[in-house]
């Protein structure tokens, strides 16, 4: 299939450095500055085939975003939330490592999951929503399939998500499962042994387990987890830049040289993003293919939905709701890592022409409203900052 290339100057590349700012903190999705216009485009509506019908995304930005006023007024206080269940020898020992377990949280974290969690209740009951994993299509149930990893002696499901700590999680799993000593042992991570895919068993055995085992996911700003996945497989992973890199100046920029069409090395964010613009949403790699699609929260009944923002937290509690041993930790970020800051995320998008962006987002409104994340600021006023 040939693909148009589109026009349009882009500078921003890997390695630039963003504009000093005034940091702020994103209050997970609380209060959304969304300014943005999304009104459709005709190249916007030729791609709308992945995406739901307008009147019903309509219905999912205006339910999610009038549960989080909710919160925001102050209307839910009253809501009782139960304490978390779990071995309470775990408790005893995070506490004694200083660690803090679920009951120490606040309870407007509480109140913020719960609703997080009736917003897709009420989304994914809509009429043309999946409800179960057996009503997918073939391609759909494959992808969701082969990255929901089980542990049959803990009796959980774990949909990974790349882009949002999935490998930390893997390595936990495996010393769940014995095949490592500790989190802490540092080899490099294989992302197939050792691990058992939902995708490897018989029809009646994921019927099994997906009806009577807990099940858990994470999820991560859409645009922040993109961001993520360009800075390091386009700017760290020679393999990425052989293989998408290369392809990607190819269809985009209009005077490359001899260098850039043989290592693929520095693709912009636009050009990334005009890329995935002209991508099947079900057909992505899984480093930039929507959570949505991934992991098909209407079609599996996740029983808790973790967030990248509340990262350690959540996986304490997870790990302590499953019955894990209570040495058993998420492991600690490692010094090298470097995470896509407020500022950095603000520079990219607001560096991006605004066009590209208002064809993007509905690619991941799913992953912005089920999950109840605000869509990006990115007026003339807000990027002059």
């Amino acid at each position: 299939m040939k693909f148009k290339p589109r026009s349009g100057g882009d500078q921003v590349r890997l390695g630039a450095s963003p504009r000093r700012q005034d940091t702020t903190k994103r209050a997970m999705g609380i209060r959304s500055a969304t300014l943005i216009n999304l009104r459709p485009t005709v190249s916007s509506v030729r791609r709308s085939s992945a995406v739901l019908p307008s009147v019903l995304t309509f219905l999912v930005i205006v339910a999610s975003g009038g549960l989080l006023l909710m919160i925001e007024k102050g209307m839910l206080n009253s809501m009782e939330t139960p304490p978390p269940r779990g071995d309470a020898r775990r408790s005893d020992f995070i506490r004694q490592a200083g660690k803090h377990s679920r009951a120490d949280v606040d309870v407007e974290s509480q109140i913020i999951q719960e609703i997080r969690n009736r917003t897709i209740r009420t989304m994914c009951s809509q009429k043309n929503m999946p409800h179960s994993i057996w009503s997918l299509t073939p391609q759909q149930r494959k992808t969701v399939l082969q990255h929901i990893l089980v542990n049959d002696e803990y009796r959980f499901l774990y949909c990974y998500v790349p882009k949002v700590a999935c490998s930390n999680w893997k390595r936990v799993m495996k010393v769940l499962s014995g095949a490592l000593k500790n989190v802490k042992v540092n080899i490099k991570m294989n992302h197939r042994n050792d691990l058992v895919f939902l995708s490897s068993l018989k029809p009646d055995e994921i019927r099994y387990r997906l009806k009577h085992y807990f099940k858990f996911m994470f999820v991560r700003e859409p645009m922040e987890r993109l961001l993520s996945a360009y800075r390091n497989k386009f700017g760290e992973i020679e393999s990425y830049q052989k293989k998408y890199g290369v392809e990607i100046i190819k269809r985009y920029r209009k005077k490359s040289n001899k260098h850039s069409l043989v290592a693929g090395d520095d693709v912009t964010f636009a050009e990334f993003v005009r890329y995935l613009l002209d991508e099947d949403v079900e057909r992505m790699n899984e480093h930039w293919m929507p959570v949505y699609n991934l992991c098909q929260p209407c079609a599996v009944s996740y029983d808790y939905i973790g967030y990248y923002e509340h990262l350690e937290r959540d996986s304490e509690y997870l790990l302590e709701k499953m019955g894990a041993p209570p040495d058993v930790h998420f492991p600690e970020r490692q010094s090298w890592y470097k995470p896509v800051t407020s500022e950095t995320l603000h520079y990219y998008l607001c560096s991006l022409p605004q066009k590209l962006l208002r064809e993007l987002l509905p690619k991941y409104i799913l992953d912005f409203s089920l999950f109840a994340y605000p869509l990006p600021n990115t007026t003339t006023e807000h990027c002059r900052h």
